[in-house]
């Protein structure tokens, strides 16, 4: 072999030599900058502690009062409901006549079984009652309007149906809860100038489809019965936590939602009704209840 051919063996040698080197070098500094930020991410961690226990899955409370406003595109074409859509299999509790002293046992048998409900608050007990209100209100439950007094409001005339109206909305908001959008007249009785009040201040009159009577304490399998006979798609069923003894509601109610839910039904409140399944737009104009 001549010198020359000697030579170049050993120059291609060395390059190839040197790119190993060059190569292994390399490969060690990115292997350095990523250990160096894996000891820089451990030390930024928290140490481990000991494993705690598993937390406690606690029902889910019904949703928060900010998401269960009455849809604003409803004001335009709805201003009462008596019975929803039938698109969904959907039913809303209400309770009027409180806060009183059975609100709270509503309430607990409420947030027990997850359910939702709507609450139509007389104006003057729910200055008796505030906590009771903010309570309603802070627990994702609906509340609405059913005048200071609880007057038949086609006795009286537009200005003082207005004044009742107005009075329970600013009690009700003092209280803690959203200022109401929804209005239940007492009895279901009204005229022109009521819905004239409402539409003015964008609310919307709610009726009901299905009456336990309760008020007249005619036993609890009655009202049992009675509600949960009356349930379609889009009922209004109402009930009552105050204006008397409601012990009997209470005792039923645990069984209306069971049996409602055992038929398929989902129970929201009225925003939500009329945000997901409104009554029809061509609805007839709505009869007073009350026969007044």
């Amino acid at each position: 072999m001549s010198r020359r051919r000697r030579a170049r063996r050993r120059a291609g040698l060395a390059a190839s030599i040197a790119i190993v080197i060059a190569v292994v070098v390399a490969v060690s500094a990115v292997a350095g900058q990523r250990s160096s930020r894996h000891r820089q991410t451990a030390a930024a961690a928290p140490t481990a502690g000991p494993r705690q226990p598993q937390a406690v899955l606690r029902p889910v409370r019904p949703a928060a009062p900010r998401a269960r406003r009455v849809n604003e595109a409803a004001f335009g074409y709805i201003p009462y409901v008596e019975l929803a859509g039938s698109r969904r299999r959907e039913v809303a509790l209400t309770f009027d006549d409180g806060p009183s002293a059975y609100t709270p046992q509503v309430l607990r048998i409420l947030r027990r079984m997850r359910a939702a409900a709507t609450f139509f608050l007389i104006g003057r007990f729910a200055q008796t009652y505030p906590q009771l209100v903010a309570k309603e209100a802070a627990e994702g439950f609906e509340v609405g309007d059913h005048t200071e007094t609880h007057p038949f409001l086609s006795a009286l005339s537009p200005g003082a149906q207005e004044t009742q109206i107005v009075q329970a909305a600013e009690a009700i908001h003092r209280g803690g809860a959203p200022y109401p959008r929804l209005m239940r007249p007492p009895y279901g009785a009204f005229d022109h100038s009521t819905l004239e009040i409402l539409r003015a201040r964008r609310m919307v009159m709610v009726l009901w489809s299905a009456d336990t009577k309760d008020y007249s304490r005619p036993g609890v399998a009655r009202i049992i019965y009675t509600a949960v006979s009356g349930a379609q798609r889009g009922a209004i069923v109402l009930m009552h936590d105050g204006g008397g003894d409601r012990s009997q509601t209470v005792a039923a109610l645990p069984r209306i939602i069971i049996r409602l839910r055992q038929r398929g039904f989902r129970l929201v409140t009225i925003a939500r009704l009329l945000r997901e399944d409104p009554p029809p737009a061509n609805q007839p104009p709505p009869a007073p209840l009350s026969g007044r």
